[in-house]
């Protein structure tokens, strides 16, 4: 039987190879697509994990961020005082930053800005390699969206776990929203320090300008200090630290193309300007009235928030000629026991507060004599004067004389200027007396008011006026209601017939508005400080909207603005050349002093303007024996003289004047 070969199958070397590369190629293909889905899952998984109990970044778009109220003059120009809680900011779009700003934030915080998803792996990798060389973790190189998404969401907590859920939601918030969306929201947003949030509040707060007006120099700055706001402040002790990092800033542009070799050097040798911050308020005790008002109509913490823009009546060159008047008055004063001082100017015919210097000064000291501020000072720099109850002296008497008038007599009316005892009032003899002692016999109604004769009005109070009767009951005289109907509102009973000599209290606002009525024909408008204030976006919130009223008869109003403004009537006291006679204008005015020389007092008005002048001291001490026109007149009149150039000029429509009667000689 023949023997069965058998043969061995062969392939081909090649063949076997192929094959075997093949089997691990598949292998290997499995392992990384488990890997791949493994890691897939982990990072799907982890972003899961960390971002699902967290704010989205669609919030941004809901969100409102937190804008202080701005007070400001009556021609929104000049920006008066801040109501701010932790976050003073002023949101701008995109378009009112300068390019130079938007160029030196993304050079320096972020070049890669337009072209990353929301994370830089390469900036990452650069971070972690620094951390490991340091041996601790600073996690640098974020990005705008993650700085953005760390300002708004997340505390500065230097962890894994932080800058997971920071990655996680820069990478969602890049991919919703447009570059120039986000960079819109981290320049309104970051902190700048001094309580600035924001370009435009920061600008403002180192600049005193709009964020589109700062220059290359300064946006630099702006975007030095996005790294260490507080530390870096240029008010601190690390100044030339942040001037550093300015120039650093400058050449990270000049790095990317943004600015030439040329301007980066040039920009670099610029001085920078920064405003003072010491006194962060303006016509304070105008301001600190309005804010007093704006927190009992809206409370501080809506103030704080919601960016209100409050556009107040004052006119700030009118307001800046009466600090001055008054701070140079007021000094030239203490040489006479005076020292202090406040003002108050009104248009008459809106009502509206044009200025306000509520104190000689307000961030001063009290007067150098030692005293306890609050007791017994002769000055303090804090209270309002201008809304303090003062007496008047004889600037109460053309409220009597008006009443008079309107009872029929007129300026022509003669009374007897004699010594004269009024009977008892309050347990002694009411026996007043002139200023310089003298009587005059008989004298028109006309020289009584114009010279201040203090006799004769006393007698129109309780004969022309009302009748002794009248004060003696308790009941309120025509004068008192006339006094009332014009503004006044300090007033009470019961009242005596030193009243017409200024013996009750008023404030200086007060009388400076019952003026106004004088000087518009016997119409009245309130005191207005407020001429509209509106939201952010402009939507009006509230509006002034007082109207005129008549409280007086137009002719009596015509009449004492006549006799106020009558020099020659005035000049037997006053002098032909006194501080209230001005050549080219017609201008009104009445002065008070009180009885012991506590109060001195100037009101003078034109139809476009009352201006009223009190000179004391806070604690009552009397002055030297010196009347209103030395102490009050000069402020007075320096500021007038600032006033009157600006304004309209304007005359008193005239009176129907009789023929006064000749009188017989004293």
């Amino acid at each position: 039987m023949a023997k069965r070969k058998y043969y061995r199958k062969t392939y081909p070397r090649e063949s076997f190879f192929s094959a075997t590369k093949k089997r691990y190629f598949f292998l290997f293909l499995k392992i990384f697509v488990f890997l791949f889905l493994a890691f897939f899952i982990s990072v799907t998984s982890l972003f899961i994990y960390y971002a699902k109990d967290f704010p989205r970044p669609e919030k941004f778009t809901e969100r409102q961020l937190a804008q202080s109220t701005k007070i400001y003059d009556r021609t929104g120009k000049t920006l008066l005082y801040e109501i701010y809680g932790e976050e003073k900011r002023t949101v701008v779009p995109l378009s009112a930053v300068p390019d130079n700003l938007k160029n030196a934030v993304i050079a320096t915080e972020d070049a890669n800005f337009y072209h990353h998803f929301g994370v830089d792996p390469k900036g990452i990798a650069r971070a972690i390699i620094a951390d490991l060389k340091l041996g601790e973790a600073a996690y640098g190189g974020s990005t705008i969206p993650q700085q953005l998404i760390r300002s708004t969401f997340l505390t500065l907590e230097k962890s894994a776990e932080r800058k997971t859920r920071e990655i996680v939601l820069a990478l969602e918030l890049d991919r919703r929203y447009s570059k120039d969306q986000i960079l819109d929201w981290y320049l309104n947003q970051i902190p700048f320090g001094q309580n600035a949030y924001g370009v435009e509040a920061a600008s403002q707060t180192y600049f005193k300008k709009s964020v589109s007006e700062v220059s290359l120099a300064e946006s630099a700055i702006l975007t030095a200090l996005i790294q260490k706001p507080s530390y870096l402040s240029p008010y601190g002790e690390h100044k030339q630290e942040l001037l550093e990092r300015k120039n650093y800033v400058l050449s990270r542009m000049e790095g990317l193309g943004f600015i030439t070799k040329e301007e980066a050097e040039k920009t670099k040798k610029e001085e920078i300007n920064f405003v003072d911050i010491a006194k962060p308020i303006k016509a304070p005790h105008f301001v600190l009235y309005i804010k007093d008002y704006l927190k009992a109509e809206y409370g501080e913490d809506f103030l704080r928030e919601k960016g209100f823009r409050v556009f107040t009546s004052l006119d700030w060159d009118l307001q800046q000629a009466a600090d001055t008047a008054v701070k140079t008055g007021a000094k030239n004063n203490e040489k006479y026991g005076a020292f202090n001082a406040s003002l108050v100017a009104i248009d008459p015919k809106t009502g509206q507060v044009l200025a306000m210097v509520g104190s000689k000064n307000y961030d001063g000291s009290p007067h150098p004599k030692d005293c306890i501020p609050g007791k017994n000072c002769l000055f303090e720099p804090y209270p309002n004067v201008a809304i303090l109850s003062r007496q008047p002296g004889s600037a109460f008497k053309p409220f009597v004389y008006a009443t008079a008038f309107e009872k029929g007599f007129d300026d022509t009316s003669i009374v007897i200027d004699e010594q004269t005892n009024f009977g008892n009032w309050g347990g002694e003899d009411y026996v007043p007396r002139n200023y310089d002692g003298k009587f005059r016999g008989p004298v028109t109604l006309r020289q009584a008011l114009a010279q201040s004769l203090n006799i004769p009005s006393v007698k129109v109070l309780l004969n022309l006026a009302d009748s002794e009767a009248m004060f003696r009951s308790g009941g309120e005289p025509d004068s008192i209601k006339t006094a009332k109907n014009l503004g006044i509102s300090t007033l009470k009973p019961p009242y005596g017939p030193s009243i017409v000599l200024g013996g009750w209290e008023v404030k200086l606002l007060d009388m400076v508005s019952a003026y106004g009525v004088f000087a518009q024909d016997g119409l009245k408008v309130p005191p207005t400080f407020i001429i509209k204030i509106t939201d952010p976006e402009g939507k009006i919130i509230k509006q002034d909207h007082k109207k005129q009223q008549r409280v007086l008869n137009a002719e009596v109003s015509r009449l004492i603005n006549n006799i106020l403004s009558d020099n020659e009537a005035r000049s037997p006291i006053f002098g032909l050349k006194s501080p209230m006679y001005f050549t080219q204008y017609e201008v009104a005015a009445k002065t008070g002093t009180t009885e012991k020389y506590k109060d001195g007092w100037i009101i003078g008005y034109t139809p476009s303007i009352v201006t009223g002048v009190w000179v004391g001291n806070n604690d009552n001490s009397p002055m030297q024996k010196e009347p209103g026109i030395v102490l009050a007149g000069p402020i007075w009149r320096a500021f007038m003289e600032n006033a009157l150039l600006k304004l309209p000029k304007e005359n008193f429509p005239k009176p129907e004047l009789k023929t006064v009667p000749e009188l017989p000689a004293t």
